[in-house]
């Protein structure tokens, strides 16, 4: 059984809800019939999916200190894209650690295109969502585009993650990998 723990801000939980669906056998948005993941064979299970959009969920329930944002909004975290990236890596980390999980993924974004990373004990993928959108503007869509390409990246890297193949991993564009 992998267990799966997700720690996510500007992807509102959609991917621990969708790789529950893939689980269970549920069709969800992406779920079963999102192609990459339709043929996922592996027994699944989502421990835990936090939404965790403020810096004091970072600080009270995932137990971590993290960069301090360049600005907050009602509490919301907002880093640039650079720093999206670290704390993703740090919240991936944690609500792994946290919830003995064997594979932990983290996401934020307020300024770019956000910070994705799937942690796992012998690596970390990290990457962005691919699309530029600037959370201080409060324009929904371009936040909701940039969303939904973070949900779709980060599900297809979750499978590669699965299969563990590094080489396919490293075909998608801005990721790279800490060990």
């Amino acid at each position: 059984m992998i267990k799966v723990a997700t720690a996510e801000c500007f992807t509102h939980g959609h991917i621990a809800r969708e790789i529950h669906a893939i689980s269970q056998g549920y069709e969800g948005k992406f779920g079963p019939n999102y192609p990459l993941l339709k043929n996922v064979t592996q027994d699944l299970t989502v421990v835990c999916g936090i939404f965790a959009p403020t810096l004091s969920s970072l600080q009270k329930v995932l137990k971590v200190d993290p960069p301090r944002p360049l600005k907050l909004i009602r509490g919301i975290k907002v880093y640039d894209e650079e720093n999206d990236k670290k704390v993703a890596v740090i919240m991936a980390k944690a609500v792994k650690d946290l919830l003995g999980a064997d594979i932990g993924i983290g996401t934020t974004a307020g300024i770019g295109r956000g910070g994705i990373a799937i942690s796992t004990d012998e690596y970390t993928v990290v990457t962005s969502s691919g699309f530029y959108a600037d959370l201080t503007t409060h324009d929904s869509s371009q936040l909701f585009k940039r969303q939904e390409c973070g949900v779709k990246k980060a599900l297809s890297i979750f499978l590669d993650v699965l299969n563990d193949d590094l080489d396919k991993i490293m075909e998608y564009d801005d990721v790279y990998i800490l060990i």
